[in-house]
């Protein structure tokens, strides 16, 4: 007897910031499938340094297969992200996943970072994720398969990450932390909370503004990410809750040997991502360089 693939067809997601990179790459791989994608972003006109708008996410996931709801939604604003959820329940019936994937950055260091920027990290990143998992869950309780999926980094408390950029490095810890509780707090009712964060630099915006042109060439496609998401999300979501995942070392659990398709530059070195270690990237089959020195 063969099995069907694991599939996410039907599902409803909502996804945060996905009208572009990894929030668009996780929600076209699950349009794939078939599922539904409410696209809860802000940008709902073109920006003039960011490709990408809710209109323009939506075409891409309904010409991949799925269906898209384009919702304008600033993580930060409590009714908007509140009447994005009812109107996915509206639109879809339910709500299976919830995304956040929604983040700000600043790699700077404490003299530098203006308390606007800390106040924006802190409340896209930390209150952003907790609000929209907090509003999803009602919904999420009554899936039979429900998942909430955060990216940010493993726990790992190290100091020269915290001293390299400690407003940055509090607001991702804090989003992981919120799913080490919410995993706890949610166990026995069956929703899967855990965190995804790449091995790799990723080919997004924020590696553009951050290490420039070259760092977008030592990086991998959001791909990667997608489909790492995608196996996690298509877990039954008793099977592993309160984990923090590294994207290659999901894959290769799901039977990937080949990484050389998601090379932005083929047969380059890889910059490793923040908050990996050295212990972690010695366990990948890939070739690392340097890790990218820290801003000024």
């Amino acid at each position: 007897m063969t099995h069907a693939p694991p599939s996410l067809a039907g599902r409803t997601l909502f996804i945060t910031g996905a009208s572009r990179g990894i929030g668009l790459a996780i929600a076209k791989r699950a349009a794939r499938d078939g599922a539904n994608i409410a696209i809860a972003a802000k940008t709902d006109t073109p920006h003039p340094k960011l490709g990408g708008t809710i209109h323009t996410a939506a075409a891409e996931i309904e010409a991949a297969g799925g269906r898209a709801l384009p919702l304008v939604v600033d993580v930060r604003d409590e009714a908007a992200v509140r009447d994005a959820v009812a109107a996915t329940v509206a639109a879809f019936g339910g709500i299976d996943v919830c995304v956040n994937n929604a983040s700000a950055i600043s790699l700077t260091g404490t003299l530098d970072t203006e308390l606007k920027r800390f106040d924006l990290m802190h409340q896209i990143n930390v209150r952003g994720a907790f609000l929209a998992s907090q509003a999803c869950l009602p919904h999420l309780l009554e899936s039979d398969n429900p998942h909430i999926l955060t990216l940010s980094p493993p726990l790992k408390f190290r100091a020269d990450w915290f001293g390299a950029h400690v407003a940055y490095t509090a607001s991702k810890f804090g989003m992981s932390m919120l799913m080490l509780g919410m995993a706890e707090e949610f166990r026995t009712a069956g929703v899967a909370c855990n965190c995804l964060w790449p091995l790799s630099t990723i080919a997004t915006a924020a590696i553009r503004l951050t290490q420039g042109e070259a760092g977008l060439a030592n990086s991998r496609a959001p791909d990667i990410m997608a489909d790492a998401a995608h196996a996690i999300l298509t877990r039954p979501s008793r099977e592993a809750t309160g984990q923090f995942f590294l994207d290659e070392f999901v894959l290769r659990d799901a039977g990937v040997a080949d990484f050389s398709p998601y090379a932005i530059t083929p047969g380059s070195r890889l910059k490793p991502d923040l908050f990996v270690s050295e212990d972690e990237l010695a366990q990948s089959a890939s070739s690392f360089g340097t890790r990218a020195p820290r801003p000024n």
